[in-house]
């Protein structure tokens, strides 16, 4: 069997190639966040909370929810 540079491309994928955020190689998963529009935002309001629309901001506080940047001290 000779050697054919130019199948390269044929070759088995490493894991370089993989997708960062679902692992996803040679395509993205359905929830990946670079295709699914709701994880996008997800993931943006877990990295920039001044991103949750108020409606989500009204349903945390029901809950009890603080959300934000700095850790909160849960007291007992």
């Amino acid at each position: 069997m000779f050697a054919n540079p130019a199948a390269s491309w044929f070759s088995q994928p490493t894991s370089q190639c993989a997708c960062q955020h679902c692992g996803g190689v040679g395509r993205h998963e359905k929830w990946c966040i670079t295709c699914d529009a709701m994880v996008q935002y997800a993931y943006g309001v877990i990295t920039d909370p001044e991103k949750l629309t108020v409606c989500d901001q009204l349903i945390l506080h029901a809950l009890g929810v603080s959300w934000g940047m700095e850790p909160q001290q849960v007291s007992s």
